[in-house]
């Protein structure tokens, strides 16, 4: 079987969440289970470090995984859903797992003859879990998928468990309270684990405090003592003033960036605590560089300039309060606004947040989930925003380049999904 085979495989033989929503969600860790144990359980031959969150999880994880590149150790890295290339998804030391070994893992699965029945996300996990064994990592940065208590990934015990933010995301299947996505959130909890809670409100708060008693985990509250002193925004790099670290220049410059520089810091000042090794070089440069060194992408991406072009992958309204918080900030004659959504999310609360100063391109992503752009138009137009339907990013974006002056500004977003379609637009650029 050929890579491109291996990736039809995955794709088209397996249920894909990212393709087809929540037909593909399975619940449960029992398949996980049997597939670990027919792999040799990969999971037991690193230490890992276990992300949950509704928001922040993607930054979190890389910005880790970096500090502990540059501490010197061999780091596998594990984030869904990709953007351009499915082996994003899959790095070891910031490199992505190579075609070859996507299809060794495939070819060694089907020959197995394996009787369960995964989804597309227990298999890619399994690859990952099986690659970085293979790879003989030191320690593996493991982002649930979706939840915590049945996401596949909390089948491993980590060293240090992270949840970064708790909102409303995929209450379908997590609950319609922000307690009830909490305590799904707070079931990657593990006896006698330690776990840090990126930011906290009183809603929610019980509800960590409660699990992590019941498992006897000690409980850091990152916003209770908090890493960091003061942050300034300047030249798109973010100024953060630290208690330990001095002033450190972070890479990763959106709004919601300050809250995730500081769960970090408190994850770092864990693991430290933990044994492992982390200079304070590490540290600084982690945070520098940590979109070079970990490949992370669609983070309030400045994509171009005159005019100015950022994308971001926030998708839900956690997400998309910083993200308009951050637009309000920004100078520029004209705002544009290229935006698409999927057909299982509830988008009217998303879109009441939306800034009405703006001219709108409603667009629809490449995959079958996308909400029509006419659906999105007619939503849209009902709270008020203006524009146009384009069937493509691609189609959304040349309209939108066409109509900017050099003093304007164009931001995409909505979807993970647009965001895909949209980066190799201009990875050439």
């Amino acid at each position: 079987m050929t890579y491109e085979q291996s990736l039809d495989f995955l794709y088209n033989s397996l249920p894909m969440f990212q393709r087809i929503g929540g037909a593909a969600y399975k619940p449960g860790l029992g398949t996980s289970m049997a597939l670990d144990n027919l792999f040799g359980n990969p999971h037991k031959t690193f230490k890992s470090i276990h992300i949950a969150g509704t928001n922040g999880k993607g930054s979190t994880s890389h910005l880790i995984a970096s500090i502990l590149q540059l501490s010197g150790y061999k780091v596998g890295l594990y984030t869904s859903p990709h953007l351009v290339d499915f082996r994003e998804r899959i790095r070891v030391n910031g490199k992505m797992i190579s075609k070859e070994a996507v299809t060794d893992f495939v070819n060694r699965y089907l020959d197995m003859n394996f009787d369960g029945s995964p989804s597309f996300f227990e298999l890619t996990m399994m690859m990952a879990f099986d690659y970085f064994r293979s790879c003989n990592v030191d320690y593996a940065i493991i982002e649930v998928g979706l939840g915590g208590r049945l996401d596949s990934t909390n089948i491993i015990t980590p060293i240090l468990s992270v949840i970064t933010n708790i909102s409303f995301d995929h209450t379908q299947f997590l609950g319609n309270t922000l307690p009830q996505i909490a305590s799904e959130k707070a079931g990657i909890i593990k006896p006698g684990i330690p776990v840090v809670i990126g930011e906290d409100c009183p809603e929610i708060h019980d509800v960590f405090i409660k699990k992590a008693k019941t498992e006897g985990a000690p409980i850091t509250f990152a916003e209770e003592q908090p890493a960091i002193t003061c942050v300034k925004r300047e030249n798109d790099l973010l100024q953060i003033d630290t208690h330990d670290y001095g002033t450190i220049i972070g890479e990763l410059s959106g709004e919601c960036q300050t809250k995730n520089a500081n769960t970090v810091l408190t994850a770092i000042n864990w693991l430290k605590q933990l044994g492992v090794k982390i200079t304070n070089e590490a540290v600084i440069n982690g945070f520098k560089n940590v979109c070079e060194i970990s490949g992370l992408m669609g983070r309030w991406m400045i994509v171009g300039h005159n005019p100015r072009v950022v994308c971001d992958t926030g998708h839900n309204v956690g997400g998309i309060k910083y993200i308009v918080n951050q637009l309000k900030k920004e100078n520029y004659n004209t705002l544009h606004i290229i935006i698409g959504f999927v057909n299982d999310k509830d988008i009217s609360h998303i879109l009441n947040l939306m800034p009405r100063n703006a001219v709108y391109y409603f667009t629809q992503a490449s995959v079958s989930r996308a909400l029509n752009c006419e659906s999105l138009a007619k939503i849209a137009h009902e709270k008020g925003l203006a524009g146009n339907c384009y069937p493509t990013v691609k189609e959304a974006y040349t309209v939108a380049m066409e109509n900017c002056s050099g003093q304007d500004m164009i931001y995409i977003g909505g979807s993970t999904f647009v965001v895909a379609d949209f980066l190799p637009l201009v990875s050439n650029q």
